[in-house]
């Protein structure tokens, strides 16, 4: 039986942790932020885990490396809209993630499609993912946060979004371009 659940365990956590952004929301909808934070811990915890046992026991597959991302931006982009709707400048981030991961997931695609490599996450994403999961993680616990380290929070993971989406959108165009380079030369 072990054996049978091993190659699949990362991504029966990545499961998990999509499954977890339901009691994240209602709880805090329901005005139970200390909760909430408790299950957002849990579902970074499982974010953690499933990579670490990905990579120790080399179980690393392309269905992991798309829903992995995937698990993070759901649970990113609702948390943030939770955030929202205490704390205004939080549309202003679900806005920016929204639209960064729009559009590197058509480039991606595109990079998939074309070359069929499906690329894992660069530091600069794992930062951004980290400041994201504090900044939300304090948000719900400190729900008297002063407006100016509210707004300060908010502005460093704008920044790091913006940073990541820049060079996330690069390395895309760099395999694109090395894609039709290569053809071209192949003609």
């Amino acid at each position: 039986m072990k054996a049978k659940i091993l190659p699949h365990l990362p991504n029966l956590l990545t499961l998990l942790r999509l499954w977890l952004i339901l009691p994240i929301v209602l709880l805090y909808l329901r005005n139970h932020p200390v909760w909430a934070a408790g299950f957002l811990v849990l579902s970074g915890l499982t974010d953690l885990a499933d990579g670490f046992i990905a990579r120790r026991f080399r179980l690393v597959s392309d269905v992991g490396k798309v829903l992995d991302p995937v698990a993070d931006k759901l649970t990113q982009l609702a948390v943030l809209l939770c955030l929202a709707v205490r704390f205004p400048a939080f549309l202003h981030l679900f806005l920016l993630l929204l639209v960064k991961e729009a559009v590197l997931g058509v480039l991606g695609a595109a990079v998939i499609r074309r070359t069929g490599k499906v690329e894992g996450a660069d530091w600069h994403g794992k930062v951004c993912t980290l400041l994201l999961y504090i900044t939300m993680g304090v948000h719900f616990l400190w729900t008297e946060i002063p407006e100016a380290a509210s707004y300060g929070t908010v502005f460093l993971c704008a920044g790091a979004l913006l940073l990541s989406f820049a060079l996330y959108g690069i390395r895309h165009f760099q395999h694109l371009s090395t894609f039709k380079r290569q053809k071209s030369v192949e003609r």
